[in-house]
């Protein structure tokens, strides 16, 4: 799944909006929940292909449905 291009990390932030996670903390990294997972998002622009490849993992998505979400 690194074939994954780097996203800006406003736009990854909706985007696991649109699934139910919320932002719980901003500081360094974004926190977000969605009361089982827990997302921690760099905010780099853009953010590391292998990075979002996990964080999508985290959150049993696939790069299919992670792209229409985007």
């Amino acid at each position: 799944m690194p074939g994954v291009p780097g996203k800006n990390h406003r736009r990854v932030v909706t985007a696991f909006g649109k699934i139910g996670y919320e932002v719980v903390r901003e500081r360094g990294h974004i926190i977000m929940s969605n009361g089982i997972n827990r997302l921690e998002i760099p905010r780099n622009n853009p953010i590391n292909a292998y990075t979002m490849a996990g964080l999508m993992r985290k959150a049993g998505l696939t790069r299919e449905q992670f792209e229409e979400l985007y």
